[in-house]
């Protein structure tokens, strides 16, 4: 099975506008990929190697951090994780072009695993 690779790491927020001008303001860059774009709920930021997030997702409480791992071959991960995790999102083809799942470790954290 191939190494997952670290991509993508979320912070969940309660007032997602707020959390934008507040980290535009600290990192000096504008926030992109604003999603959905009717009612927004995930903004990124591109400043290095690995994509920093803000996501807004209700009803689960703004806590922890999404982490995701690009892999080579995500339904074989899911193959392996899916039926014995804490499944926050079942393996999926999402809209805008990938295929992912999502899980939650002991503590809550979210960790993401999607086709590179």
């Amino acid at each position: 099975m191939d190494t997952p690779r670290l991509a993508h790491v979320r912070v969940n927020v309660r007032d997602l506008a707020a959390s934008i001008d507040w980290y535009e303001r600290l990192l000096g860059v504008a926030a992109e990929g604003h999603w959905p774009p009717a009612a927004q709920t995930y903004v990124h930021f591109n400043v290095g190697g690995a994509q920093f997030a803000l996501g807004r997702y209700e009803p689960a409480p703004a806590t922890g951090v999404r982490l995701n791992f690009e892999v080579d071959d995500v339904d074989a991960w899911w193959q392996r994780l899916g039926h014995d995790s804490d499944v926050l999102e079942p393996l999926t083809d999402t809209p805008y072009g990938t295929r992912k799942f999502t899980i939650r470790d002991p503590d809550g954290n979210e960790l993401g695993f999607v086709r590179a």
